[in-house]
């Protein structure tokens, strides 16, 4: 029986509205206190980027106090977005549901502030709810006794937010201007947040970084922080592309005077004098110099969240809170910092989907556990709520990772992902695609049309296929798609791919376009 199911025939929704205890229906024990939430999501932050990850940036980079829920709590490995862009993400997250069934598929589009989220049956439950720092939904936050969140993508000095009681205009300017980096002005309002709440209510906090978000602005104290230190290049760093498809080809999001760093000359920021700097060295030693540039901008934005992350932990440690609340660390997306070439996300390669998910939670996960199953954004609402005894709305897609997070993986746990990439080439030439992957290989189907999401572009691309064996190449250097040992797999792995889509219902039926390139090329 499903954990939904049981938590209605126990009539659990019921009790919620005047009693602050659950019954756990995994455990026979005496009824537990509700937990606090505490939602820590930052933007753009790689695994690699998290010492506890152990990847090949570990040998100089150090986040102690992120770290620090990785030993007091459980570290997943394979934890992956469904659509690796910041507006879809954060819709997933919030429903529970993929982007087609929670209206925003891509940046353009404007998310339903009327639409079921975890927030708003918490908030229902008896939860005080809040989302603090980077919004970028447009519409207003619903759901929440408190907000106060950056308009669209914000500013890196001297920020304006939007605080609940304000008139809003829905993804406009405007807002308080606070002085002081962003990551500190957040974390500062949520200590506030945190020390007036109400103390007769359970606490769901949201709290949401804009770093390290192009245009990767770090802050004065940490300005000379690796200055005479050699990043760590990743092993493909120089990457040419062979054996791949042509989607990666035209990518125009790689690590490069052109792109890179050209990109921020027009903000006026720290970026504006390495053009002219660089430009006379040879292209190899030229992309050497611009990773190192921008590797290290991304580093000291981290620096910062880490050091804000241990002061939100030294609260909760300091107020007697750590037993009874739950800490989540993520990030939005994955992000690639130089594997491949690149930078940015989108594709559906590993550095763009994977992010990073730490959990802590004293009473139920075991210290310094580890999680290899392969768990997504969207299973994040259905935790939250089989953490406070909401039962769980059958139009959420995801599962609860409690399971996981007591040690235990369900039989009948996920094997394969789905993930689709819909705003076909405005930003960075990266083409429309969806596919699947389970823990041995991935496929992906670049459809390369722009269909009817909102800012593609309508120009399609010439539609192809990749498949990467993971066991025997990890970091997607060869297509093996058209290899005739792989023909079985292929077919297989088309097979899953269709019912997936059938699982979460998204059919391709109502676009013959789409349907006619599946004939042709299926």
């Amino acid at each position: 029986m499903k954990r939904r199911e049981f938590c209605k025939t126990l009539g659990i929704a019921a009790a919620l509205g005047t009693s602050p205890f659950i019954i756990d229906s995994c455990k026979t024990s005496s009824p537990k206190k509700t937990p606090n939430i505490l939602f820590i999501m930052s933007d753009d932050h790689a695994a690699p980027a998290i010492s506890a990850y152990k990847g090949f940036l570990s040998s100089v980079l150090r986040t102690p106090n992120i770290d620090r829920l990785a030993k007091e709590g459980m570290l997943f490995k394979n934890c992956f977005v469904t659509n690796s862009i910041c507006t879809p993400s954060r819709a997933c997250i919030l429903t529970g549901k993929y982007s087609h069934k929670n209206g925003c598929r891509t940046l353009d589009d404007v998310f339903d502030n009327s639409q079921l989220t975890f927030p708003k049956l918490l908030q229902k439950a008896g939860y005080h709810t809040a989302v603090i720092g980077k919004w970028h939904l447009k519409t207003e936050p619903t759901g929440f006794d408190y907000y106060n969140v950056l308009p669209g993508q914000g500013d890196y000095f001297d920020p304006y937010l939007k605080e609940k009681g304000d008139p809003w205009q829905d993804g406009g300017e405007g807002g308080k201007q606070y002085k002081g980096y962003v990551t500190d002005v957040i974390t500062d309002i949520a200590l506030n947040y945190l020390k007036n709440r109400p103390r007769n209510k359970p606490f769901c906090l949201l709290l949401h970084h804009k770093a390290p978000h192009d245009m990767w602005e770090y802050d004065k104290k940490h300005a000379h922080l690796y200055e005479n230190v050699d990043i760590p290049e990743p092993d493909n760093l120089f990457d040419d592309y062979q054996n791949r498809g042509e989607a990666i080809k035209r990518t125009t999001q790689k690590i490069g005077l052109e792109e890179t760093l050209l990109l921020h000359e027009t903000q006026g920021n720290q970026f504006d004098d390495v053009k002219s700097q660089f430009s006379k060295l040879p292209p190899r030693e030229q992309k050497r110099q611009v990773y190192q540039t921008f590797i290290k901008a991304y580093l000291r934005c981290i620096a910062s969240i880490d050091e804000n992350v241990g002061r939100v932990l030294d609260y909760l440690d300091h107020s007697d809170l750590t037993e009874n609340t739950i800490v989540v660390y993520t990030s939005d997306q994955g992000v690639f910092l130089g594997e491949h070439g690149l930078f940015d996300k989108r594709f559906m390669y590993e550095e763009s989907i994977r992010t990073p998910l730490l959990v802590r939670y004293p009473k139920e996960i075991r210290s310094g556990s580890v999680n290899n199953d392969i768990v997504l954004n969207i299973d994040f609402a259905e935790t939250f709520l089989d953490y406070a005894g909401v039962p769980i709305p059958d139009e959420m897609q995801g599962r609860s990772l409690r399971p996981l997070l007591q040690g235990r993986t369900p039989h009948n746990w996920r094997t394969s992902m789905y993930y689709r990439y819909w705003m076909h080439r405005p930003h960075f030439d990266v083409a429309a695609h969806y596919g699947i992957r389970t823990q041995h290989y991935k496929l992906i189907f670049y459809y390369g049309l722009p269909l009817d999401a909102t800012g593609a572009v309508p120009e399609p691309t010439p539609p192809e296929w990749e498949l990467f064996d993971l066991e025997k190449d990890p970091h997607e250097m060869n297509n093996v798609y058209n290899d005739p040992a792989y023909q079985d797999i292929v077919k297989q792995l088309k097979n899953e791919l269709l019912k997936l889509k059938e699982k979460y219902d998204d059919k391709d039926e109502k676009y013959p376009d789409l349907m006619a390139l599946r004939q042709k090329y299926w």
